[in-house]
């Protein structure tokens, strides 16, 4: 019994789960909008907004704190170039913004095995 247990198996083990992860939020930062199924989106929905949210609220903190977020950041996504793309690209975008970075647009089922698409884009402001 899964009673109380957060998150999403997707039907594989924790390393390839977290490889998933972190492939699909780079890719959402890399090119604003990925296509991809509802649970896969609704796994990384969450942890996109969060990292969002880290470099938005490491722009007004001392230079300690930002090396610390861009640390965590780069933990998270294992890629340099898209922890720079996030903290001075995306993040200043949503700085006026309290959350709710992200949009997921239904796009209806796929041909081969009927699972639901969607669109995870981020929000443009």
């Amino acid at each position: 019994m899964r009673h109380r247990v957060a998150g999403y198996k997707l039907s594989r083990t924790k390393d390839q789960r977290k490889a998933l992860r972190r492939v699909l939020i780079k890719q959402l930062f890399e090119n604003n909008r990925i296509k991809t199924t509802k649970a896969k989106a609704k796994a990384i929905r969450g942890d996109a907004e969060k990292l969002i949210t880290l470099a938005k609220n490491s722009a007004n903190a001392s230079d300690i704190e930002k090396v610390n977020a861009r640390r965590l950041a780069a933990s998270a996504l294992a890629d340099a170039g898209i922890v720079k793309k996030l903290f001075d690209d995306i993040a200043p975008r949503f700085e006026s913004r309290n959350g709710g970075y992200t949009r997921m647009l239904k796009l209806g089922l796929r041909k081969g095995d009927s699972s639901e698409m969607v669109m995870l884009e981020l929000v443009e402001e």
